[in-house]
């Protein structure tokens, strides 16, 4: 089973029940957690192993997981199950992850103090011996420190103009988005860029 971040021992127990079914299915979970409310809410992302997925492959595996999980009954309640793919800012919970997005911006936290703190902000630089790598600023310095991935309890990357630009090049490559509206984006940000200059 792929080790992902999961904040629980319920989702770390979904995982290994919804793994092997969905990488059976020729995709990859990417985050899978419960969340509490009036009604729980299992929420499941998952992608293709090149990116990307369509709103019916999210039906195709939401059907798949709620016969299995009406075999296997892990969850106390009621719940409703969501199935969605990662989207732009998208979590990152697999240590290929910080290997594929390297060189974009990200949060992580830690479950415990490391040097005095939880939160690290800044610019991935891969993985190394088990280690994330990120760039942070400290003291008005680039240091790049490492983290252990045991040590994270949550990692995302940050809504960026380039990671956007980014998406909207795969998703254009992959036929997910078509020319006309490609270009609509693109030129949307770029008007969006020329007004941020000009305040």
């Amino acid at each position: 089973m792929t080790d992902l971040i999961a904040k629980t021992n319920i989702d770390r127990r979904l995982a290994g029940i919804l793994t092997p079914l969905i990488e059976g299915m020729g995709f990859e979970l990417v985050r899978i957690r419960l969340m509490s409310g009036n009604v729980k809410t299992l929420q499941i992302m998952a992608e293709r192993p090149d990116g990307g997925i369509d709103v019916d492959e999210c039906a195709e595996i939401s059907t798949a997981v709620s016969a299995l999980l009406d075999v296997e009954d892990p969850i106390e309640d009621n719940y409703t199950l969501e199935v969605s793919s990662p989207g732009i800012d998208r979590p990152l919970t697999r240590l290929k992850d910080f290997e594929t997005w390297a060189e974009y911006e990200a949060k992580l936290e830690t479950a415990e103090l490391i040097d005095g703190r939880r939160r690290f902000r800044g610019m991935l630089k891969g993985v190394e011996e088990g280690e994330v790598l990120i760039e942070i600023e400290h003291e008005g310095t680039p240091v790049t420190v490492g983290l252990r991935f045991e040590w994270l309890s949550d990692a995302k990357l940050v809504l960026t103009d380039e990671l956007i630009r980014e998406m909207l090049n795969h998703r254009k490559h992959a036929g997910q988005i078509d020319e006309a509206r490609f270009d609509e984006v693109q030129t949307f940000m770029a008007s969006g860029d020329d007004a941020a200059e000009t305040t």
